[in-house]
């Protein structure tokens, strides 16, 4: 069975999950939270003819030849194609399928991104969750986080930040993100990693006092992550429907005042 086929028998008993950004002939980008075999069937349905035939064949070849072949592997040079291939918008989703079916391990996902452009790293870094279980690949999370590269930070600050960066270096990069502009929506996890820190509460409350004392804006998602780190912070409350107006008052004796309002002192 190739690995198309092997892909679409898995469609059918894929989870359908509903994180993906699913608009009608919008671009389809990795999300943590869908599998890729939802990921293959989006992007599939976005392609044409020439790219998806590309596509299926970038797949099998991956699977068929995993790790490394030579001074390259055939499945690196389709991670270059892949933009010019299938369109710059569904790259990110290309390139993770095809480091997927490669089984790249950490030696080669390590050689891609230290290799490649910064799109193509951006993949690897989208990548790692689904192949890599361990901690080995943090250098080039840590790597990712020391750039301003807004997308590139984005992506490294996902699922496999959330799991096994250290408590400082991840306090670290809620703040670049902060810095950056990269909004805290990105953060993995964030809602568990920040509960409770006074630590992180401390690092963002000098970095609004530094602002404020600057005259620069305190951004908005720094409030956001503050209030996650109060240890008394639950759940937020669901929102409740604002009370009814008062009923106009019929028996007023003043037919100018404002309903409710009978025109007696209180």
């Amino acid at each position: 069975m190739t690995y198309s086929e092997a892909q679409t028998q898995a469609q059918a008993q894929a989870h359908q999950a509903t994180s993906l950004a699913d608009t009608p002939g919008g671009p389809v980008t990795p999300d943590p939270h869908t599998p890729l075999t939802t990921l293959h069937r989006h992007l599939t349905a976005r392609l044409g003819e020439a790219a998806r035939a590309w596509l299926d064949q970038a797949l099998d070849e991956a699977a068929a030849h995993p790790g490394t072949h030579g001074p390259i592997s055939p499945w690196e040079l389709r991670l270059a194609e892949a933009g010019r291939r299938c369109g710059p918008e569904h790259a990110d989703a290309v390139r993770v399928l095809i480091l997927h079916a490669a089984r790249a391990d950490t030696d080669a996902l390590t050689r891609v991104y230290t290799q490649g452009t910064a799109a193509e790293r951006r993949a690897v870094l989208h990548a790692l969750p689904h192949l890599v279980p361990g901690p080995q690949a943090l250098p080039l999370v840590e790597d990712a986080l020391r750039t301003n590269d807004t997308r590139l930070l984005a992506a490294a600050v996902g699922p496999y930040a959330a799991r096994h960066l250290a408590a400082h270096q991840w306090r670290h990069a809620v703040l670049k993100c902060l810095f950056t502009g990269v909004p805290v929506t990105e953060v993995a996890e964030l809602d568990r990693r920040a509960r409770a820190d006074a630590e992180l509460a401390r690092m963002l409350g000098d970095y609004a006092a530094e602002r404020a004392a600057a005259g620069r804006t305190v951004p908005q998602d720094l409030y956001r992550v503050l209030t996650l780190t109060d240890p008394e912070a639950g759940p937020p409350a669901p929102a409740t429907p604002p009370p009814p107006a008062p009923a106009a008052d019929h028996g007023t004796s003043n037919p100018d005042a404002a309903p409710g309002v009978d025109g007696k002192e209180s």
